[in-house]
Parts: C-alpha cells; structure tokens; sequence
C-alpha cells in the first residue's frame, strides 16, 4: 500500500518533473542558503526575491519568458547592491532596503497596469512546481550546475572571504570580485526557486534547511551536504503532500522545511533546546 502511494504519482508526466525540480530548488537553496544562514544575510535572499518582479513583469508585458526577465532583473538587483555598497559611504543592509523597497515598488507598479488577472505571474508570487515543463527544467538544470560548480570550485576563497577578511586581504583575494559573484549566484538562485515556491516563500527555503543542519554539524562541509539533504527531503514529501492534499505546493515544500526545522530544534544534540534543558541535571 505504502509503495503504491509512493509510485502512483509518478506514472504523471507532470509529477516527475515536478519532483525533479523540488529537489534541484531543495538542494540549491540550501547550499546557498549556508553562507546566508551563517552570515546572517536572510534579508539580502528575502530583497532578491522580491526585486525580480520588475522583470517578471517586464517580461510578461513583452510576451517573453518569465524566467528569463526575472533573471536579467535578479542580476541587476544584486549587482546594484554592489555598488552601493562598496563606495564605502552606506552600509550594504542600507543598500539592501533601498534596493528592496525601490525593486519592489516598481514591481507593483508594472504588475498594475496589467488589467487581466495574470495566471503566470501567480505561479511566480506562489509557486507552481507542478506546472514545470521540460523546457523550465532544462533551464533550471542549468542554473543548478552553473551555481553548484561555481560554488565547489571557489569553495576555499568563499569560505576566507566569508569568515575572516583579515587572511582574505593577506592572501590578496579579490574580496569584492568575490563578493559580487556570490550576489549574483544567490540571485540565480532565487530565479531557479520561483517557479516551485514563488517570491513569497523563496527566502524560507534559502534559511530553512541551512538552519537546521547548523544546528547539527560543526563544519561548513558537512553543513552544507546535511542541508542540501534536507532540502531535497522537504521538496520530495512537500511534493507528495501537494499531489495527495490539493495544497499550494511551494507551501508544502517550505512547511516541510519548517517541521524539520522545529524537530531539530527542540532535539538536537548539544544545541537542542530539551538537550540544553536536560544538561544541567546530568
């Protein structure tokens, strides 16, 4: 009984592609979502999410690919924090909001001079992973390995920059050419995510699964491997969820996260809140 309800989903077209790209988001997500966890940078994922709507919608005026206009407007959000930020004159949380807030608005703005109710540009504000077709998973298997390569071949420099500056600039590192990539890699990375848990629930992804595996290891490795396992589970079983409970699936996959997240919390070793409770009596 329990393998049919396993395999029965699968004889659809629409779920194996969906299960697919529930676990390229999952596991993408939650290896960016490491260095945003571990530098405290949740409001930078969450500014990206929302200042690809101005290309989405864009795009959408101008009849082109959705994923398309949202990529060429995540790269110019990230890359705008960039450059406010390194003048030196604001801080880069105070380019984030700035961006954020502008990115957003204009979004708005577009989105209203549409005057019928945009069944596409739903899927991007919700999420829609069962509606992926071959040519969106072939794109986002793209950007999965340009991201994923990236990121294992700059691994040592991504590190150094992220947790000790003083060694980076003694190494000679390009620190802010660096920093500039990961930007644009975390913007690829909320691009990726749209079509299966949309703008709204994108920077959950991002956090989740990254925190829960920090509560569980110690290096950035191994948190990183437990995460990206993690977030293929929480697409995987979200998936199902969505299939057999008619639910908006995005939701599925981040409350998944979320009850791994909390289980996690209350029963991890050593950082586990009943742990900690139970320590001092031991």
């Amino acid at each position: 009984m329990i393998i049919d309800w396993l395999i029965t989903p699968l004889s659809y077209g629409f779920m194996q592609r969906g299960l697919i790209a529930s676990m390229l988001v999952g596991i993408l997500c939650a290896v960016v979502g490491c260095y945003i966890v571990l530098r405290s940078m949740a409001f930078l994922g969450d500014a990206l999410a929302h200042g690809i709507l101005p290309g989405v919608a864009v795009a959408y005026l101008l009849q082109i690919n959705l994923t398309l206009g949202a990529l060429a407007a995540g790269v110019a959000v990230a890359l705008g924090i960039a450059f406010l930020s390194r003048q030196g004159t604001i801080k880069e949380d105070t380019a984030i909001g700035i961006l954020f807030a502008a990115s957003l608005s204009l979004g708005v703005l577009l989105i209203s001079t549409i005057r019928t109710y945009a069944v596409d540009l739903t899927h991007i504000l919700f999420g829609n992973v069962l509606g992926v077709s071959p040519a969106d998973l072939w794109l986002m298997g793209g950007l999965v390995c340009v991201v994923l390569t990236t990121i294992i071949l700059l691994y040592k420099e991504f590190l150094v920059i992220s947790f000790d500056p003083v060694h980076a600039a003694a190494l000679r590192l390009p620190a802010n050419l660096l920093r500039h990539l990961m930007l644009v890699l975390l913007a690829l990375t909320v691009v990726v995510s749209l079509q299966t848990v949309g703008v709204g629930l994108v920077a959950a992804m991002l956090v989740t699964p990254g925190a829960t595996a920090y509560l569980l290891t110690r290096r950035l490795s191994e948190m990183m491997i437990l995460a990206a396992a993690l977030g293929a589970f929480s697409g995987i079983v979200g998936l199902y969820l969505s299939f057999y409970f008619n639910v908006a699936s995005g939701a599925a996959v981040v409350l998944t996260a979320t009850a791994l997240f909390l289980l996690t919390f209350l029963l991890a070793p050593r950082k586990g809140l009943l742990w900690q409770r139970r320590r001092p009596h031991s």
